[in-house]
């Protein structure tokens, strides 16, 4: 099986931000993307093309075009989320985004009506109907599908790191779950979804391809929900291990670090090093201990099992991205992991905010509610 990757200018970029429709009275989960989408669909089209539906009637995914900047990113998606702000609010709904809703059921939620998201759940039962989770997905173009695999097996070293970052699901249906990102774990109990396999190249990944598509595993390509994946398609690697964040500032600075990490490997390329390429026993356990422990975690960094505090491997390495990020024009954002780690990541926001209040978690949703409109104004 052949699949042609469609090569991107390198280090474009691509953004996709999951939101949440909640009630603004009950602070629940609500559907209304039907009809908001319907409203916001220009005259003639199949559908809004920078606003998306998802699995759940109460998600709105956003999503930017192809773009040369961070800033360019931001300026994208600040358009498409006031539009759909606009139409929330004349419904009495508020949007906010973090990995999981702190109190609504899962079992509650209503499916979107595509047939897509019919069938996924037809297959997946309660894997999918229990999919109350939302991400950040980045993209980064990559010049040649040679470069696609070992760039994915690199990135594995930092899977930690965008998780801590973005840590921000410790609640499951109105439950402290002791976990950082709950939803990293309920994600990846898909049976395609989790940590990427350590493959030697393209020929190995169409390869894998053919066995799950000839054996109607899965359909096609997308239905491959790795932590990291190729897009074929798009001509990117992208990035879907992040939780989804309350903010505009830190999904920009999610997006520079991708967009950094990625040029660097794509230098290193260029210039005939082999990346690395992490065994799958680290990988999993500091994966582990980022949604955890997030930015408390302690990471495997060495083949000599060396332990270090992640918050210090951060600011390491934003350090040592901080001249590709001032080529890419992305400094500021880059470093807002310096202000992450110094005032907290959203799982340790939502657990301060609980515990002022007597540990109601709809104040909980008001603080997320507040800090995506803070964010955008």
């Amino acid at each position: 099986m052949q699949i042609p990757f469609t090569p991107s200018d390198s280090s474009s970029l691509g953004v996709e931000w999951e939101l949440q429709l909640v009630d603004t009275q009950t602070r629940e989960l609500t559907s209304g993307a039907v009809e908001i989408l319907e409203e916001l669909r220009p005259a003639g089209a199949d559908e809004h093309p920078k606003a998306k539906h998802e699995l759940l009637q109460s998600t709105i995914e956003v999503v930017t075009g192809v773009c040369g900047t961070v800033a360019e990113a931001r300026a994208d998606l600040t358009e498409t989320v006031r539009t759909v702000a606009t139409a929330a609010q004349r419904r009495g709904l508020g949007l906010m985004c973090a990995g999981t809703h702190p109190i609504s059921n899962w079992a509650n939620q209503k499916i979107s009506p595509k047939p897509r998201y019919e069938q996924l759940v037809e297959n997946l039962q309660w894997l999918a109907r229990r999919l109350q989770i939302f991400g950040v997905h980045v993209h980064v173009g990559v010049r040649a599908p040679a470069k696609v695999i070992p760039i994915v097996n690199a990135l594995t070293t930092y899977v930690p790191h965008f998780l801590a970052l973005s840590a921000s699901s410790p609640y499951w249906v109105g439950h402290d779950t002791g976990l950082a990102s709950s939803r990293s774990k309920v994600f990846e109990s898909l049976p395609t979804a989790g940590l990427p396999y350590q493959l030697s190249g393209w020929d190995q990944f169409e390869s894998y391809m053919d066995t799950l598509i000839t054996t109607q595993t899965i359909e096609s390509v997308r239905e491959v929900w790795w932590d990291i994946r190729p897009h074929p398609d798009f001509g990117t690697v992208e990035l879907r291990i992040c939780d989804g964040l309350p903010t505009l500032d830190e999904v920009c600075t999610i997006a520079a670090l991708a967009q950094c990490v990625v040029e660097r490997l794509d230098r290193e390329l260029d210039r005939g090093y082999t990346l690395p390429s992490p065994k799958n026993w680290v990988v999993r356990e500091n994966k582990w201990r980022a949604a955890r422990f997030g930015l408390d975690a302690e990471i495997i960094v060495d083949d000599q099992d060396t332990v270090v505090p992640l918050r210090q491997a951060l600011l390491d390495l934003a350090d040592d991205l901080m001249p590709i990020a001032r080529r890419l024009s992305c400094a500021d954002e880059l470093a807002g992991i310096e202000r992450i780690v110094s005032h907290g990541a959203s799982y340790q926001r939502q657990r301060t905010t609980a515990e002022a209040n007597g540990g109601d978690l709809t104040k909980v949703v008001d603080s997320l509610l507040e800090e995506m409109a803070t964010g955008l104004t």
